[in-house]
């Protein structure tokens, strides 16, 4: 079997793993994370259809279940910041890596990548841990997922967190945004500004990040992280996104997430999801960095707050000065907002 990577990636980069089904992955060696800033904890893992899913596990194991699902270029390593507040709120915190992410396993092919297979490996992996009422915390491609999972089975979750994120519906085989012409690395520039109401660019410029993520020649998530970032933050703290991947054939899931957009339309669509998910009946909580160019604006921040039925009346926040990565710009703020929002809403 060919392994079909991108032009610019050898497979003689690492050494190549296989399921048994015969997915191509790679694994990135657990000296890659030594000497981490704030990030102490020891790495937990779950079998995934052939692969290891890397996660995070603090609190009280007996403790209500919270899900937190990051999106791209980031990992787990995102949530250090929230970790310890919610631990110590008395709950049992779960923090995954997707397939492709932190220190997960990475298929190397591209067209491994996809919106349907990474919601089955995420509920594959809640079955695996048989975690039940669970609260996710959403953010980023981590609520295009986990609200995708929610609207499967919503009798699974207790609660739900929204933090700069959303689930839109896209018509089946609909594909909003064109792909590069060829793999080729470009000189690119990351596209997006913040600044005002859900920043400027946005959707607007997101063909543009596309194109910059899949082929742009400086493309690695510190690059997006640092310039996304609102708050100081120290350059340890910048290269520990780049850790899980010490070299570009590690790196296929990372560059291909932003179009996933592209295959929201996948036979099933998140229509009958979407609909599930608008009557979820429990409470749902809509926390929105203002600055983030994304999810900042008025529309989206409504797709959680007054679509969803369990939204209404429940104390929604927006942080005037935290962008998309919401985690790094108020972590604790956020944090402690939602244990406190927890203990206020037990289950029925």
């Amino acid at each position: 079997m060919s392994i079909l990577l991108p032009p610019d990636v050898s497979a003689d980069e690492a050494e190549i793993l296989r399921t048994t089904s015969g997915r191509p992955f790679v694994r990135t060696p657990d000296e890659c994370f030594d000497g981490l800033p704030d990030f102490p904890w020891a790495p937990n893992y779950a079998e995934v259809d052939g692969m290891r899913m890397h996660y995070v596990e603090a609190g009280d194991p007996d403790g209500e279940v919270v899900l937190l699902l990051h999106g791209q270029p980031d990992w787990s390593y995102l949530y250090r910041r929230m970790i310890p507040v919610l631990a110590e709120a008395g709950l049992r915190v779960i923090a995954p890596d997707h397939i492709g992410f932190g220190k997960s396993d990475k298929p190397v092919q591209m067209a491994d990548y996809r919106f349907l297979h990474h919601v089955a490996w995420i509920e594959a992996f809640m079955d695996v841990l048989g975690l039940d009422a669970i609260t996710p915390v959403v953010q980023d491609w981590g609520s295009l997922i986990g609200l995708r999972c929610v609207g499967n089975n919503p009798d699974r979750f207790a609660r739900v967190v929204v933090a700069n994120g959303q689930l839109p519906v896209v018509p089946e085989g609909f594909a909003p945004f064109p792909q590069p012409e060829t793999h080729d690395p470009q000189d690119l520039s990351f596209p997006f500004v913040t600044g005002g109401d859900g920043g400027e660019g946005g959707m607007s410029v997101f063909g543009e990040w596309i194109a910059y993520a899949m082929v742009g020649r400086d493309f690695v998530p510190s690059v997006v992280m640092e310039a996304s970032i609102r708050r100081d933050i120290t350059a340890e703290e910048i290269a520990a996104y780049d850790a899980p991947y010490p070299s570009r054939v590690f790196m296929a899931g990372t560059r291909m997430f932003p179009s996933l957009v592209n295959t929201l339309g996948d036979v099933p669509t998140n229509e009958a999801a979407r609909a599930a998910l608008d009557a979820f009946p429990r409470p749902v909580l809509g926390m929105f960095g203002l600055q983030d160019p994304i999810f900042g604006d008025q529309a989206t921040r409504d797709a959680t707050r007054v679509q969803i039925a369990g939204a209404a009346g429940q104390p929604h926040k927006d942080y005037p000065d935290a962008g998309h990565f919401i985690q790094e710009d108020v972590g604790p703020e956020l944090a402690a907002d939602i244990a406190a929002w927890i203990a206020a809403t037990p289950q029925s």
